[in-house]
């Protein structure tokens, strides 16, 4: 294996960093709410549902219908892509649009993971995401206790499948993400 050194804060970045898109970037992050729902039943799969809101949007129980009934039409094909039945919802209320993520858990200790994005508050108008789209820093927060949640609750866990379940089910990650 190649091993290769970071570069010093005096040395010259390699071509492929955008150092003023980086900055750039940076200095527009902030936090973001995350809220937890009920977990439900959505297209014969358990699903743990999540808002996460930009400053000035909110998401309630109304807002979530149509986006549960779009994760429930994704998870429906479930048993075609290994589904093991269990799946997470967020929806992501961004400033410039809506992201929604259904990630399922799948055999041999995969998932899968679909995108669909649009306009702010038009879940009609949501469509799957370009190819290669992949979570933002915030939704990957969420997917990162998920996988913890998943393996503790479980995989390594205690009990009948529906004791490990209802436990899986109640363990929610909520507050503010950088």
């Amino acid at each position: 294996m190649t091993t290769h050194q970071v570069p010093s804060a005096a040395s010259t970045l390699p071509s492929a960093v955008d150092e003023r898109a980086l900055l750039a970037l940076a200095a527009g992050h902030h936090t973001r709410t995350i809220r937890p729902f009920a977990t439900r039943e959505a297209g014969g799969h358990l699903l743990k549902v999540y808002a996460i809101e930009a400053p000035g949007r909110a998401l309630t129980e109304l807002d979530l219908a149509p986006l549960v009934d779009l994760a429930a039409g994704h998870l429906a094909g479930g048993a075609a892509r290994g589904s093991l039945g269990l799946a997470v919802l967020i929806a992501h209320a961004g400033a410039d649009g809506d992201y929604i993520l259904v990630h399922s858990w799948i055999e041999g200790h995969m998932s899968d993971l679909a995108i669909f994005i649009g306009p702010a508050g038009k879940p009609e108008q949501l469509r799957p995401g370009r190819a290669g789209l992949a979570p933002c820093v915030w939704e990957a927060a969420v997917l990162a206790h998920e996988r913890e949640a998943f393996v503790r609750q479980v995989l390594d866990g205690t009990g009948t499948a529906a004791e490990r379940l209802t436990v899986w089910g109640a363990d929610l990650l909520a507050g503010e993400s950088r």
